[in-house]
């Protein structure tokens, strides 16, 4: 049996999902404004927007991985519309939308002029939606998900991910008020 497929699929997923944490964090720290004085601020941007398109890059190599992969069930059409999937349908699903919210993040920061910065906006922090997503696909479909590295690695990437997310909403709402 090759299982070359199988790891390929793994891994990929395995870096995507890291990779999506980290810029998630980071970009979550720079508009908080809590990236410390040794980077200037472009250098936290840069650095947000690079993890963010690894991540993306990742996640295509991942799908396209679980496509070819003989053994995983998954076809183009399952791959590309949520839903389709005949085994597992809900975790193929979680990962088909986690996908479309990286895409949609990444492809929406080029042309960030051409929205209006509201609209700009939501669409960029549907990826923090994407993250987690990813996460539950992993959870449900992932081979290790029964492992303890597994499940410690999920609750540090989501601790990691909600304290960002708190700092940004605290630090949102003392901008607000003048603090």
């Amino acid at each position: 049996m090759n299982e070359t497929w199988w790891y390929l699929t793994r891994a990929t997923g395995i870096v995507a999902t890291a990779l999506a944490v980290a810029s998630l964090v980071l970009g979550l720290f720079f508009s908080a404004r809590n990236t410390g004085p040794k980077r200037t601020p472009a250098w936290w941007l840069d650095l947000h927007n690079y993890l963010g398109g690894l991540a993306l890059v990742f996640t295509g190599a991942h799908v396209v991985a679980s496509v070819l992969d003989p053994a995983s069930g998954i076809g183009v059409v399952q791959a590309l519309v949520p839903g389709t999937a005949d085994a597992a349908s809900w975790a193929v699903t979680w990962g088909v939308l986690a996908t479309y919210t990286f895409g949609i993040a990444v492809f929406t920061s080029w042309p960030k002029r051409r929205f209006s910065r509201r609209v700009w906006r939501w669409l960029h922090v549907t990826s923090v939606a994407g993250v987690a997503l990813a996460g539950v696909h992993a959870y449900q479909l992932g081979s290790d998900a029964a492992t303890a590295i597994f499940k410690a690695a999920l609750v540090f990437g989501a601790a990691f991910g909600t304290y960002a997310l708190a700092l940004r909403l605290i630090s949102a709402a003392a901008r607000r008020t003048g603090r």
